[in-house]
């Protein structure tokens, strides 16, 4: 508890632990997880209502004055009558499980009804939904407290070139909550900061490629990108049907388990859903021993650009060793040629996927021309970098196109055939590891995330729609690194194994300073 005091005096948020009620809370929610809540309420130590007075009172300082993280957009205008349903029915000795009273932060792409969806963009603030989005009920059914909203890079960071990750045209710069002057890569930069800075104890992102996975490497938590289809991606505005997904984003891999275990569903209005084994139960596998007989192989593309990450590196696969992992060197997973189909994939199923969107949702923008018109009249939307791929999407005759057509036969052939699962089968793996994105940048507001463009392995799950697991490696000049387990499609019992087992030896995370900048 000192040193917490200390940390919020130097930031000039003293006043924040002035309140004799907010140190208990305090002292016992900092870090709290899904396990330490839950017992808490059952022992009736503490009340919904009180944890979230805390998480708010967090809010009202350390996102909006002090750090000024910008993370959150707005809250749920109904949670505070949600708290006291949920403690209504703890009293009456209903308890829904682990996440009943659990306080969950949406990033601001997903629909929650009461909320519009805004994709951080300006065209879309009265956007109100008629109703919340599959995963959301799943969510609230298992007892979640959905607070709010988060901030992310607008448009999930496929509106144009140039683009600053977590910066919006509704919600702002977001910031690194371990170097202020430090991107919060993205897209889902709100979820990860808020989670990273004991905002909230867990958080949605949604992932096309590495929007989930790179914000938790840079803000030192964990994340994990199901494979396209465990969870409904109904009430979300796309991207690309083919790669997009939502996923947990926590400070724990079990946490990241239970939540993703109450997200994860059949929906008969995402397609993809139907073929998921979404009745296994994801939690039965946390627990130790999970490495020990793995066979995992090792990538590595750019060793040598980081010393420090090498060192990481090289420690945590001491560790999966240690563990009982047999480790497999891994030259190459797949062809250069995936990303440029991908990318064609995406401009393809963006277009049709946003008119549908915008169909469904008829109080914001109402075509993706409309969008593209009020972007370019409006004064702040353009004022740091443009709309390229809304255009090219436009442009680009949707999914009936043959273009479109060959593109998403190719993706599929070298991600998956001639890629991760070639691989997979060719070293008799179970998995793959390696470091999930270069350390944080620093926020370029005019050449956008140019800085970032080191390492990252978030691609090759991406792009076949396959999971993906990163947890907290270590840091490098106090900027935290992550670690990314991936493999093939629905393995995602396996992959936990493998991560929990590594988070519960290694325990890398480290809370985060609010430094300024970083001086050598």
């Amino acid at each position: 508890m000192r040193k917490l005091k200390i940390f919020f005096v130097l930031l000039g948020l003293s006043g924040f632990l002035s309140c004799e009620t907010n140190q208990i809370a305090s002292s016992k929610l900092m870090e709290i997880d899904v396990e330490g809540l839950s017992k808490a309420y059952l022992a009736k130590e503490l009340t919904v209502k009180e944890v979230l007075q805390f998480y708010v009172d967090r809010m009202n300082t350390v996102d909006k004055q002090g750090p000024e993280l910008n993370s959150i957009i707005a809250l749920h205008p109904n949670i505070w009558n949600r708290a006291e349903e949920l403690d209504a029915e703890l009293a009456a000795g209903k308890w829904r499980g682990p996440l009943h009273g659990i306080p969950v932060l949406i990033k601001d792409n997903i629909d929650i009804a009461g909320m519009p969806t805004t994709a951080g963009s300006r065209a879309m603030k009265n956007a109100y939904p008629e109703q919340s989005s599959f995963l959301i009920t799943q969510l609230e059914e298992a007892g979640a407290l959905i607070m709010g909203k988060t901030n992310l890079s607008e448009w999930a960071n496929f509106r144009g070139r140039n683009s600053s990750s977590g910066w919006s045209g509704i919600g702002g710069q977001t910031k690194n909550p371990y170097v202020l002057n430090r991107t919060p890569c993205g897209s889902s930069s709100g979820s990860g900061v808020a989670i990273a800075a004991n905002l909230a104890v867990l958080a949605v992102g949604t992932e096309t490629n590495g929007s989930i996975v790179c914000p938790c490497s840079v803000n030192g938590i964990v994340g994990i990108k199901p494979t396209v289809g465990l969870v409904s991606r109904q009430g979300i505005i796309p991207i690309s049907e083919t790669q997009d997904t939502a996923g947990p984003m926590t400070r724990t891999v079990a946490d990241a388990v239970y939540m993703l275990e109450a997200m994860k569903g059949k929906d008969k209005r995402d397609s993809k859903t139907l073929n998921s084994p979404a009745e296994q139960d994801l939690t039965a596998h946390l627990k130790k021993g999970g490495l020990k007989g793995k066979r995992i192989g090792v990538y590595f593309a750019r060793q040598g650009r980081y010393t420090q990450m090498d060192s990481l590196f090289q420690s945590a696969l001491e560790t999966l060793k240690s563990l009982g992992a047999e480790l497999v060197d891994i030259d190459e997973i797949t062809s250069s040629k995936t990303s440029s189909f991908s990318f064609q994939v995406m401009i393809h199923e963006y277009k049709d996927g946003l008119e549908a969107y915008f169909n469904s949702n008829p109080n914001g923008v109402e075509s993706l021309e409309a969008l593209i018109a009020f972007n370019e009249k409006d004064s702040v939307e353009t004022t740091f970098y443009g709309q390229q791929y809304l255009e090219m999407a436009q442009e680009s005759g949707g999914k009936n196109a043959e273009t479109y057509k060959i593109a998403l036969d190719s993706l599929n052939h070298y991600s998956k055939t001639e890629g991760l699962d070639k691989v997979m089968k060719a070293y008799n793996l179970d998995a793959i590891v390696s470091p999930t994105r270069s350390p944080a940048w620093v926020i370029d507001r005019v050449s956008g995330d140019s800085g970032g463009y080191g390492i990252s392995s978030s691609s090759f799950a991406a792009w076949s729609g396959y999971p993906s697991i990163t947890v907290p490696m270590g840091a490098i000049h106090g900027l935290p690194v992550g670690l990314s387990f991936f493999s093939e499609a629905w393995s995602e019992a396996k992959l936990i194994e493998i991560a929990y087992d590594y988070e519960q030896s290694s325990l890398k995370r480290e809370l985060p300073m609010f430094i300024g900048n970083l001086e050598y």
